[in-house]
């Protein structure tokens, strides 16, 4: 187990590090799209290559960023059961999914998409349009990007199987991490209230005061 949790946590940093750098695709998005804008307006200039660019950069934020948000665990999520139940519960039930349904998805997707990728790379697929781009890049950001967002899914069948083996931490603890603060500092308050004198202060602090009070006096009348 410690080997496939090292496996995890490599994973991890590889989809964190391409998570940290898709905010910087969307300014360079941001930055081709108002250049083109400026030169069609000012200089009646612009190109389809400007135009596609802008698609292949927000289709690499989404293909590139997908494991990095279940990484994240930022996915949506229909909690109005799960959200009841225990947090095993909750870790078996993403075991299943990961395994049921997000794996052979991925692996589909990869099989499906890597042909065209091929294809594309080899007869030298260029976009129909007038100045357009070449295609095989933004194809392959499928299989890609499939690959990582199924490397990520196999980190976390790791995380929560070393959790339900008693082997690692929560996963989801995350995510709900408020919610249990919360529930401590509730039973903090009720125990605190239960010992503490009608006056509503604790009795453990007042028996310490109490005696570094009289401790000093007594060195005082000596």
């Amino acid at each position: 187990m410690k080997i496939l949790l090292r496996l995890s946590r490599l994973i991890d940093v590889t989809n964190r590090l391409l998570g940290r750098l898709t905010p910087w695709l969307v300014f360079a998005a941001v930055l081709i799209s108002a250049s083109n804008a400026v030169a069609r307006k000012a200089f009646n200039l612009s190109s389809n290559a400007f135009l596609e660019v802008q698609w292949y950069l927000f289709a690499a934020v989404f293909l590139l960023g997908a494991g990095y948000v279940l990484l994240e665990n930022a996915h949506v999520r229909i909690d109005v059961l799960a959200g009841k139940l225990s947090m095993r519960a909750r870790n078996w039930i993403d075991v299943v999914g990961i395994l049921v349904f997000l794996l052979p998805l991925c692996g589909f997707m990869i099989t499906l998409s890597w042909p065209y990728v091929w294809q594309a790379y080899v007869s030298g697929e260029i976009s129909q349009n007038y100045g357009g781009l070449i295609r095989w890049p933004v194809y392959a950001l499928v299989p890609l990007g499939f690959g990582l967002l199924g490397l990520q899914a196999l980190s976390e069948l790791i995380k929560r199987l070393a959790f339900l083996s008693g082997a690692g931490p929560n996963p989801l603890q995350g995510g709900d991490g408020e919610e249990e603060a919360s529930e401590h500092d509730h039973v903090g308050a009720h125990a605190i209230a239960a010992v503490a004198p009608a006056g509503g202060t604790s009795t453990a602090p007042a028996i310490s005061v109490g005696t570094r009070g009289a401790g000093h006096q007594g060195g005082t009348t000596k």
